[in-house]
């Protein structure tokens, strides 16, 4: 197996979860630094928290590919979120949302191959 096969089926290598760790955290966090209303403030930290979590699993699993959808969906949350919780008014925070969730979508959706080999020589059947 080589290099990077590895550090696609290894625990805690691949960094693709890693960038969506780092960007769910940084969404999650933006509001501290940002200007954004109660309601901005609630979706960015949400939907961070919940995408920094999707990516704990990822890393922790890398078998577990219904994740990287889960994820990716997580992305697009991020993304649309200016627009449904009506901060696009408030760039800095519009721009982390739509920055960040296309982060995730990319990462999320980068992974999705490498995790659903690992899930299928996981559970090869014969």
């Amino acid at each position: 197996m080589s290099d990077m096969a590895d550090i696609q089926s290894t625990a805690w290598t691949r960094p693709q979860d890693w960038l969506s760790l780092l960007a769910g955290l940084y969404l999650a966090l933006s509001p501290l630094w940002v200007t954004v209303d109660t309601t901005g403030t609630w979706a960015m930290s949400v939907i961070g928290g919940v995408v920094a979590v999707l990516a704990l699993i990822a890393l922790a699993m890398p078998g577990a590919y219904f994740d990287e959808g889960v994820t990716a969906l997580g992305g697009v949350a991020a993304f649309i979120a200016p627009w449904v919780f009506t901060y696009t008014d408030t760039n800095a925070a519009a721009w982390t949302s739509w920055i960040a969730g296309g982060v995730v979508i990319l990462a999320a959706l980068a992974a999705m191959p490498a995790s659903r080999s690992v899930y299928r020589h996981e559970h090869h059947m014969a």
